[in-house]
């Protein structure tokens, strides 16, 4: 089973993974009928399946490990007196 099946799975149906990634049911049929998932919706999907499926499987040809770095949040530095 590929990884966005797996989501399906997860979310009991593409009507509740649409949903819960907040686009129409007939995205993720057409998603499942062409074997790809658009870029921008893989972190949602990681989000709606609680990181069971996760970005690197619906995508493996993005370098997500580099995106990831990109939006950690940085640590606050510590202030002068505290």
């Amino acid at each position: 089973m590929d990884a966005l099946s797996r989501a399906v799975e997860i979310a009991k149906g593409q009507a509740a993974l649409a949903s819960a990634i907040g686009v129409k049911q007939q995205h993720v049929w057409n998603w499942l009928s062409r074997g790809r998932v658009p870029a921008e919706h893989c972190p949602a999907i990681e989000r709606a399946t609680a990181g069971a499926v996760r970005c690197e499987e619906l995508r493996p040809d993005v370098a997500w490990g580099v995106l990831r770095e990109q939006v950690e949040p940085t640590p606050e530095p510590a202030k002068a007196g505290a």
